[in-house]
């Protein structure tokens, strides 16, 4: 009865109701089963608009990527920030972000980000690459011979630690690598029950997790954090702002900086594993980009090796147009992210060739790229890593194509609008700059023949982690 209840008391102009026989739960199994493949199965039956209850939500998703630009730019009437604010307080344990609590907090730290872009981004980057430089000489004093390891290990272990240096500065301790190693531990045993607390599933419930999350807060405390040497001035400024509010206690601000580790290496961490791996599996790729890596040293006039310390401009890295396709080519193929705006009042949202979507305050608007990504319209043979797919006559290709007409957006792993993750350029420069270290120091192959699949336990979250880990190898190039 409940389910005609639902199904039947609809507005005109709200689009169909997928509601589920499951009370509370409605379609949230099948979704988190296999979403990409639940909303193309709905988009053959619907269309390109519909409404699925999952889990106690009523989620409208919109299927046509040329619609995108009408939920993004109607940002007043579809917030996003409301929405992340209770997610990530309630994640990572602290209070949310209220402007009766905390006035214009929320605004603040959104300001810094601009430590993330320009000049900025280049001076965090270049300690970025020094970071990178040094752990991967530490890893070459390791290396006699050919060295193997599992490669998801490999690449947490040396991106957690540059990240976490370049962010938040050295631990001065003799086995500074060993607390950082300890501190990597603890946040992959976090990490791992991420995609439940981000399902509102109650911490309480997911074993040792609170306990962790208790550590690894306890680790940014101020009187920890002021022994760390040579932080970054985003961080810095986050400290300063923070010390601005009284009723912010000092578990609460270290709870902020551990959450801006995470949005720092959740995501960064599993992109440079897929980026690795397809590389490594495409000898053709691998070839590709390694020879337009030693042309710009050649270029440059810069050597290889761990003994030199290798500098790149902004601009030199953005004109690795091979290593910024293959990049963006398993960027493609491993973000599972969902874009969510949430209706801030009852509003009917005008979408292209006269259509309007009757929406109730409180309803959430959903774009899926997933979709987009694999779709054989726009990219062909989808499911195919082709590393040169965003090069064309040699430069940078930005022009996709749907049905004949140009796509606006075709490639989001970072989100959209409003809710564009405000890192992506660092995240994208810390990417480039491993594989370069990498492909320059070392040869590097394929110990394990075995196929790696996408872990979809975290579909709609970002990145999906390998469903398994494998074993490569190493050693250093003649």
């Amino acid at each position: 009865c409940l389910f005609f209840f639902l199904f039947f008391n609809r507005k005109t102009g709200e689009p169909p109701l997928i509601n589920g026989w499951i009370p509370y739960l409605g379609k949230a199994l099948i979704f988190r089963k296999d979403a990409y493949k639940f909303l193309l199965d709905q988009q053959k039956k619907f269309g390109d608009i519909f409404t699925v209850h999952i889990a106690g939500r009523y989620i409208t998703f919109i299927m046509d990527p040329f619609q995108y630009v009408y939920v993004i730019r109607n940002s007043k009437q579809l917030e996003f920030h409301e929405f992340a604010n209770k997610m990530a307080s309630k994640t990572f344990d602290y209070p949310a972000l209220s402007r009766g609590k905390f006035p214009e907090l929320k605004e603040n730290l959104h300001r810094i980000y601009q430590y993330l872009q320009g000049k900025p981004l280049d001076i965090i980057s270049d300690h970025m690459m020094k970071n990178l430089q040094d752990i991967f000489e530490w890893k070459c004093s390791q290396a006699t011979d050919w060295e193997t390891e599992k490669m998801y290990k490999f690449c947490c272990s040396v991106m957690f630690e540059a990240s976490f240096v370049t962010l938040y500065g050295r631990v001065p301790a003799a086995d500074g690598h060993k607390v950082i190693s300890e501190i990597r531990d603890k946040f992959i045993k976090f990490d791992a029950s991420f995609p439940y607390l981000a399902a509102n599933i109650p911490i309480e419930l997911l074993g040792a997790t609170k306990k962790v999350r208790k550590e690894l807060i306890h680790h940014f405390l101020l009187q920890n954090m002021t022994k760390w040497l040579g932080g970054s001035k985003v961080v810095q400024a986050r400290q300063d702002i923070f010390e601005k509010y009284e009723l912010l206690g000092d578990y609460d601000k270290a709870a902020h900086h551990f959450a801006f580790l995470w949005a720092s290496v959740g995501n960064t961490i599993p992109a440079t594993f897929w980026a690795m791996y397809y590389l490594l599996r495409h000898p053709e790729a691998l070839a590709a980009v390694r020879d337009e890596i030693d042309h710009l040293l050649q270029s440059t006039g810069q050597k290889r090796g761990p003994t030199y310390s290798i500098h790149l401009t902004r601009e030199q890295l953005d004109n690795l147009v091979y290593l910024e396709s293959a990049l963006n080519e398993s960027l493609r193929m491993c973000s599972s992210s969902m874009n969510i705006r949430i209706s801030q009042e009852d509003f009917v949202l005008k979408l292209e060739g006269n259509q309007e979507v009757v929406l109730r305050k409180g309803d959430w608007i959903a774009l899926y790229p997933q979709i987009l990504h694999m779709d054989p319209e726009v990219y062909e043979d989808p499911k195919e890593y082709k590393f040169d797919r965003y090069i064309e006559n040699g430069k940078k290709k930005t022009t996709f194509y749907k049905a004949g007409r140009k796509l606006k957006y075709f490639l989001m792993p970072f989100g959209s609008g409003i809710s564009m993750c405000p890192g992506r350029f660092l995240a994208m420069n810390e990417m480039k700059m491993f594989l370069f270290i990498l492909l320059s120091h070392f040869d590097v192959e394929l110990a394990e023949n075995k196929a790696v699949r996408l872990d979809n336990s975290r579909m709609g979250l970002g990145i999906l982690l390998p469903d398994v880990d494998i074993a490569f190898r190493y050693r250093l190039r003649s």
